[in-house]
């Protein structure tokens, strides 16, 4: 290994440890890493053929994936605010009271439905559905406990995959930083995600014989408050122009290879006229465009690329491709798959999980001579796609609220895990063979 390689490395380090024990708040690690990379730069880098100067390792912020996420995440934060979320709920509640299997499946239909506008793995929806199931009275007919960990999971799976911009962008960021071709339509992604969520419609209708039956953990007074506090304060017309701009939005990056530069800057230009209708207020605007999964988006994509031209991520690709010489496609990108996810499960670093493996997945498929989007797609979803622990976030939440003892929890999100993961890796393969 050369001293850059092993700079590289040790910036990495630095970032995830920095992340994974919560040292620095969500976003600023990667921040802090690129400032380390000029430093190293500037005190090691004289006969360096890639300099690691202030352009360099600030680079993130000139990427047109990054913005275009940003101001997405501004159209997100007035779509959060409309009244189809409220329905979703409405609907819950009128299936609940119905009871029996059908219901069951109805039910993680809807809130799949749901998700398909907040977006997998946003939490403000998984606690609004956590909450609202943990409310519920008990009801043999349907116990809540029988609702609360498949309808939380569900919260993760949209059922129409069209908000998948984020995960889109990751994806495209982590080609380009390996130099592979990055013109993936994002409805092909989109595909991949939904047949993730294939999956998990499948291990919920298996698993649902192995749910517990018995009164959950009641919501707390937060929660109940929280349930309280989203009323809807839009007019009719802002409204309907929330939503007529989120799905112009979704629909003009799915044909961001037909618009070109357009694509990126769209979700500008209606994040801006969000503002000028009064839907969104500059500081959640400003929330938005500096969120904290931005800056993170931002920070890394220096770090990964120091790892990429210092030649680390090819060494390490050339070692794992040996190793992986004669696997099957499927079978190397299910096991990147789970590599990526199990990390992100126990350190709680969706991002940080995605940018150790994604780009030894592409390095590794580059090496093998095939192609390497399938492993990308796969392993930048799989992020999100851990779970089978109650150590962070919904998964965590899913377990205290529902009062399960931790075989029961297991009995359904270990097959569930294991199933989606299988699903994700097999639509990867089919949708982008490699």
């Amino acid at each position: 290994m050369t001293l850059q390689m092993i700079l590289a490395l040790a910036v990495l380090v630095i970032m995830l440890v920095l992340i994974m024990f919560d040292i620095m708040p969500f976003g600023a690690p990667p921040i802090f890493a690129s400032c380390l990379l000029v430093a190293c730069g500037t005190i090691f880098g004289a006969n360096w053929e890639v300099q690691w100067d202030v352009p360099y390792a600030f680079a993130g912020f000139t990427n047109a994936s990054v913005w275009m996420i940003a101001f997405f995440m501004v159209v997100m934060a007035a779509v959060q605010k409309t009244s189809l979320i409220a329905k979703v709920k409405d609907a819950m509640s009128d299936l609940v009271n119905k009871g029996g299997f059908m219901s069951y499946v109805a039910l993680i239909i809807v809130v799949m439905l749901g998700a398909s506008l907040a977006g997998g793995g946003s939490t403000g929806y998984y606690v609004l559905i956590l909450a609202l199931v943990a409310t519920l009275p008990y009801n043999k007919k349907l116990p809540t406990s029988k609702l609360l960990m498949p309808l939380g999971f569900a919260t993760n799976h949209p059922l129409i995959p069209i908000n998948v911009a984020l995960q889109y962008g990751v994806m495209v960021t982590v080609l380009e930083s390996a130099g592979a071709a990055s013109d993936v339509s994002m409805v092909s992604f989109s595909l991949v995600t939904f047949a993730l969520s294939v999956g998990f419609i499948v291990a919920a209708l298996v698993g649902f014989k192995f749910l517990p039956d018995h009164e959950i953990a009641a919501a707390t007074d937060e929660q109940k408050a929280r349930r309280e506090e989203e009323i809807v304060t839009m007019s009719k017309g802002q409204e309907t122009l929330t939503v007529v701009l989120f799905f112009a939005t979704v629909v003009c990056m799915m044909f961001m290879n037909t618009l070109g530069n357009l694509a990126y800057v769209l979700p500008g230009i209606a994040a801006f006229i969000l503002m000028l209708a009064g839907v969104v207020t500059w500081k959640e605007f400003r929330d938005g465009i500096f969120a904290p999964v931005v800056l993170m988006m931002a920070g890394v994509i220096p770090v990964a690329n120091a790892l990429a031209d210092s030649g680390l991520t090819a060494l390490i690709g050339n070692a794992v491709a040996g190793a992986a010489g004669g696997m099957s496609p499927f079978v190397i990108v299910f096991l990147f798959s789970i590599l990526t996810s199990t990390c992100a499960t126990f350190t709680g670093s969706n991002m940080g999980s995605v940018y150790i493996f994604a780009p030894i997945a592409v390095a590794t498929c580059m090496q093998l001579g095939v192609s390497p989007l399938a492993a990308a797609a796969a392993v930048v979803i799989s992020g999100w796609q851990g779970g089978y622990m109650p150590v962070d976030g919904l998964p965590a939440m899913i377990f205290g609220m529902g009062n399960y003892k931790l075989s029961e929890f297991w009995k359904f999100t270990i097959p569930m895990y294991l199933i989606r993961i299988a699903a994700l890796s097999l639509g990867a393969v089919l949708i982008f063979p490699m």
